[in-house]
């Protein structure tokens, strides 16, 4: 029996926790060259910044707003073998804030894919962990877009880099391929033909409407595409029971490093969890990729486990009764190794 594909998680995610020193920094201690960077302030009040290897370093697009992609030199400098180097700008490196990364492996800058009708700037893979970045340019029209996965992903992150206002937008094969979520907004999933053509997407290709959020005639964007890694990733959902007492289980085959959860069903934040950040059960600090406020506690909100997490909680944001919830997981170890050792719980 095979419990999981990857052994050791680190090799293609990583959190990392850091202090801002309001000059230039490396961030080191990663297993990996990141491919594509999440940092946020736990204790200050700043932007969602993410930054990536196809767009190049000092290129910011922020999951808390639905700006443009922003280009200064002082943010994210460059990516380096086992981290990456920071500027001075407060949001990355302010002079004593706490911070925190979310960092993930593909295949450096990556080169066109041709796969869809679509060419494809920069695709940056990795089969292995199931994760690529994509950059293209928008026709306005029906179109398809390569991934370079070889197996269909389960959940698309795209946004729009040249256009201001302009939403991210989120497939996740738990809702299917009419319907779509937005990483900067609150707004309870919507259902329109425009976002992903009502296609799902295939081992090579991604489907595009002609909505302006994915594909704006002559606009350029960045889709972040993810496909299930036993032991390793999962993106799935889980219908709320509305009991702290006996909460909703979610199992996943791994203890999680990392999960994102949103309440499809009534508008609600986004939440995010990690291992790191005082994660020890009952006690798991949240962030909300679609605010820039600083870190806040919610005391048995989630809890991680060794093969799962559950959600204690009656909150709208985590377990109403009834309410479907879509969550992005990756894994701090997986359940059982391919050797047959299993993980333990905090």
């Amino acid at each position: 029996m095979a419990y999981t594909t990857i052994d050791k998680s680190s090799d293609y995610f990583e959190t990392k926790l850091y202090t801002g020193n309001g000059g230039t920094q490396s961030i080191t201690g990663l297993d990996f060259s990141p491919a594509w960077v999440w940092i946020k302030s736990r204790s200050n009040g700043t932007e969602h910044s993410q930054f990536d290897v196809p767009r190049g370093a000092t290129k910011m697009i922020a999951s808390s707003t639905s700006e443009f992609e922003q280009t200064v030199a002082n943010m994210l400098t460059s990516f380096n073998s086992d981290g990456f180097s920071l500027g001075s700008y407060s949001s990355q490196n302010g002079n004593g804030y706490s911070q925190v990364s979310w960092n993930w492996k593909a295949n450096g800058a990556g080169s066109s894919n041709t796969a869809g009708s679509i060419n494809t700037t920069k695709t940056s893979v990795s089969t292995t962990s199931g994760f690529s970045i994509s950059t293209y340019t928008g026709t306005g029209s029906n179109a398809t877009v390569g991934h370079g996965l070889g197996v269909a992903p389960k959940m698309i992150i795209v946004k729009c880099r040249s256009a201001t206002e302009t939403d991210w937008g989120v497939y996740h094969a738990s809702l299917g391929n009419t319907k779509n979520l937005r990483l900067n907004r609150t707004d309870a999933v919507a259902t329109s033909s425009a976002f992903w053509n009502d296609t799902t997407p295939t081992s090579t290709v991604f489907s595009l409407g002609a909505n302006g959020n994915q594909n704006g005639n002559g606009g350029t964007y960045v889709a972040y595409c993810f496909a299930e890694k036993q032991g390793y990733s999962k993106f799935s959902s889980y219908i709320g029971n509305g009991s702290a007492t006996l909460p909703t289980f979610t199992y996943l085959g791994f203890k999680p490093a990392f999960v994102l959860i949103k309440n499809t069903t009534q508008a609600d934040a986004w939440f995010l969890h990690d291992s790191k950040r005082d994660g020890f059960n009952d006690d798991n600090e949240y962030l909300r990729p679609n605010l820039a406020d600083a870190e806040s506690s919610g005391t048995n909100r989630i809890r991680l486990l060794s093969n799962g997490f559950s959600v204690p909680t009656t909150d709208r944001s985590h377990n109403v009764s009834g309410n479907v919830y879509i969550y992005m997981a990756f894994a701090k170890n997986p359940f059982v190794t391919s050797t047959g050792i299993p993980a333990t719980a905090r």
